[in-house]
């Protein structure tokens, strides 16, 4: 279905939860390993919840009944990381997503899909600071939590890739995944060290490079324009027909640099254009998930 028909039929839990059923349908789910070993959170007591796991040092303290729930042994601990800056705002024709609400949807139903094969998956959004750090979970709560910090603002002017980047790689408290989703509008040399060092940490990293398809082909209307950075705010003047091959060419010498950049590290590079169906890049991404031993 088209991406922004598709998000018209609800609220983004809604759909996630929708687009994470129909791509587990057919697939293997992984089995799940271990049992409860790591404190996670607390909820109340309710009558006939197994007194073995009240908090009694609690209970003691402030008379309040609490029970103690824990965080499984998971297959993989992922860490999404979603540059919610001011570029991903962007949308080349009214009838699309913008790419920050493609990556809203994309981002919710992977995290969903993680969570159905018992991973534990977290959440990072960064502009020009640090928006969310919610730390890898596996319980099914963590679905909701991601949902709600996705829906909360961001759209700074700037971009701290690395300083997400590198918050994720700590999150992620042993050997992991992290999934950058971004349009890739960033220091490459500053990308390259800090990938490099999540390699470094023994962590699978997957980027899904978004891209709105007026970008990639430069379909835009006749006519002298003004081309403005969102973020910096610098102004060009420009005919389309005049520089479309040229820009053209230009995109996919940068598609080219990052894959070989990322190819160099051992890491799994997507371009994703924000018409395509969302199971595209969970496709793909789920792929590079089924690379971990």
């Amino acid at each position: 279905m088209d991406p922004a028909a598709l998000a018209a039929l609800g609220r983004l839990e809604v759909v996630s939860r929708w687009l994470a059923q129909g791509f587990l349908q057919g697939v293997h789910r992984s089995p799940k390993k271990g049992f409860s070993v790591e404190f996670a959170e607390h909820r109340p007591y309710q009558p006939g919840d197994d007194l073995r796991f009240l908090d009694w040092k609690v209970a003691a303290r402030s008379d309040r009944w609490l029970l103690k729930q824990f965080e499984e042994e998971t297959n993989l601990r992922a860490t999404i990381v979603l540059d919610v800056s001011r570029s991903m705002d962007w949308r080349g024709a009214p009838t699309r997503l913008t790419k920050r609400a493609y990556a809203d949807h994309l981002v919710a139903a992977l995290a969903r899909v993680l969570l159905r094969q018992r991973d534990a998956v977290g959440l990072v959004r960064f502009d020009d600071a640090i928006r969310t750090a919610l730390p890898p979970r596996s319980h099914q709560a963590q679905g909701r939590r991601i949902v709600e910090a996705l829906e909360e603002p961001g759209s700074g002017a700037g971009s701290d890739a690395p300083g997400a980047l590198t918050r994720a790689g700590a999150l992620v408290t042993r050997r992991g995944m992290v999934v950058l989703v971004s349009d890739l509008l960033l220091d490459p040399d500053e990308v390259d060290a800090t990938v490099r060092g999540l390699r470094a940490q023994g962590h699978d990293v997957t980027v899904l490079h978004l891209l709105d398809p007026a970008e990639r082909r430069f379909d835009l209307a006749a006519g002298e324009s003004t081309f403005v950075d969102p973020e910096g705010g610098a102004a060009e003047r420009a005919i389309p027909a005049d520089v479309r091959a040229l820009y053209e060419t230009t995109v996919g010498e940068v598609i080219d640099e990052w894959r070989a950049r990322f190819a160099a590290v051992g890491a799994f590079y997507e371009p994703v254009l924000t018409d395509q169906p969302f199971t595209v890049p969970l496709r793909r991404a789920f792929a590079a998930r089924q690379r971990q031993p």
